[in-house]
């Protein structure tokens, strides 16, 4: 096993890695900006060194501070959580010719995956289902049309190079896929320093369900069951579930082996997600994208399989086999993971602040996995969210049940949060029905 790691992040998923290792005995070394010195993740790490200022491009996802910081304090290997450098290529490349292990994907993997025209060309050689789209970018507003008329309206127009539902825009005509495609165009020059747009398919009802993939250190890829992730504002994740409602064994059987079909073609290792479109009207879905990483849905997984994915991460990267027999997989009850994010519940904008109070719930089949405690302030420079409410029964109405009580019990004052929705969430009969997609969250607001 790895001796020493670098947790080369911030906040809940930091803290989440850090608990793990020091399980396992391994030395926790956490990095931190100026702005998050006085989180839980700095005080619990084994040693902790100070990489730069609040901004991340100063601090995390400054490599040559945080490849100081890990020849300083002799780490043997580096884990990127997710988000920040998590899927960057070159760095993970420069981690490992600084002679440090990865814990994640090989570099090849991501790049291949990180461009999603790429990906959509490669999934489709191997028999992965994908939506009707561009092959290559489409270079101009003219060439946007043309392809728009092929596919059918109405589009989805995406930064080829965007991802966590960002970079993303909807045109239902022609003079809407030209206003579409130069906002995306210019967001994506902007945040990724690509502005290469390609068009898919876009279904006005969906749900978005994937899969937790792990690819194996002797080669072997895996599939761990799928994820219901179709609560969502701005197309980000509010909600995840596992197993999805929608998902019956007969699709439960196609999805997941295309999941391992689309790992075996990048020659996937480690932990990763395959994401799919569902369209619950014809069974059919669609490939997405690939996420390179840990997701942050992941605790799901680990309470329905009874594993630990950053356990089994940190095996593959150090050449070991898993805990579990991948020939035994069972799936254990219903859990329902809830983002517990500093931002209004009615329109879900920012609203940091000094946390006045802050006391988790606790019970059978509640965990809490968060980033801050009572006392810490929520800045502006970083993601809203604070804690993940994960709760697990015996079946979904269980679960459900769980997660209202811990969502009232959840006493938390100062920033703005989204506790209020949650409540209101888990009264909702379409989403207790099971039967809701992707737009759920704009009907209830």
């Amino acid at each position: 096993m790895i001796e020493s790691l670098l947790v080369a992040n911030r906040g809940e998923i930091a803290r989440r890695i850090i608990r793990t290792a020091r399980r396992l005995g391994v030395r926790a070394i956490a990095v931190h900006s100026e702005a998050d010195a006085d989180l839980p993740f700095v005080g619990e790490a084994d040693e902790a060194v100070c990489v730069g200022p609040a901004n991340p491009a100063q601090s995390y996802r400054n490599t040559e501070a945080i490849l100081a910081a890990a020849r300083s304090t002799g780490a043997q290997a580096i884990h990127p959580g997710y988000g920040f450098l998590s899927e960057n290529a070159e760095f993970a490349r420069t981690v490992e010719a600084s002679g440090l292990i990865w814990v994640g994907p090989g570099a090849d993997a991501i790049s291949a995956m990180g461009d999603k025209i790429n990906a959509r060309n490669l999934m489709a050689a191997a028999g992965v289902p994908v939506a009707a789209g561009t092959t290559e970018p489409a270079a101009d507003v003219a060439a946007a049309v043309a392809a728009a008329a092929e596919i059918g309206y109405p589009v989805m127009v995406k930064a080829a190079a965007g991802g966590g539902g960002m970079g993303m825009g909807v045109a239902v005509d022609e003079a809407a896929l030209r206003t579409e495609y130069d906002k995306v165009r210019a967001f994506a020059e902007r945040m990724f320093g690509d502005g290469s747009v390609l068009l898919e398919r876009y279904f006005p009802r969906v749900r978005h369900v994937e899969v937790q993939i792990l690819g194996l250190a002797d080669g072997r890829v895996l599939a761990l069951g799928e994820r219901e992730c179709s609560v969502q504002r701005r197309n980000q994740k509010l909600v995840e579930e596992s197993p999805s409602p929608a998902v019956s064994p007969e699709l439960r059987s196609r999805l997941l082996a295309a999941a391992v079909r689309a790992g075996e073609a990048v020659d996937y290792r480690n932990a990763g997600t395959v994401e799919c479109l569902l369209d619950p009207a014809t069974g059919e879905f669609f490939f997405l994208e690939m996420n390179t990483r840990l997701q942050v849905e992941h605790p799901v997984t680990e309470l329905v399989h009874g594993i630990d994915l950053v356990e089994e991460q940190l095996r593959v990267a150090a050449g070991l086999p898993p805990t579990f027999d991948p020939d035994a997989l069972t799936v254990r009850g219903h859990a329902i993971e809830l983002r517990v994010n500093a931002e209004d519940p009615k329109r879900f904008l920012p609203g940091p602040g000094t946390i006045r109070t802050w006391v988790e719930p606790t019970g059978e089949g509640v965990r809490v996995d968060s980033g801050y405690a009572e006392g810490n302030t929520v800045t502006p420079f970083y993601d809203s969210l604070m804690a993940k409410l994960i709760v697990h029964g015996q079946d979904r109405t269980e679960a459900i049940a769980r997660a209202r009580a811990a969502v009232a019990a959840f006493d938390l004052s100062g920033p703005k949060h989204n506790l209020p929705f949650f409540a209101e969430l888990l009264e909702d009969q379409e989403f207790l029905s099971g039967d809701y997609d992707t737009s759920i969250v704009s009907r209830l607001r």
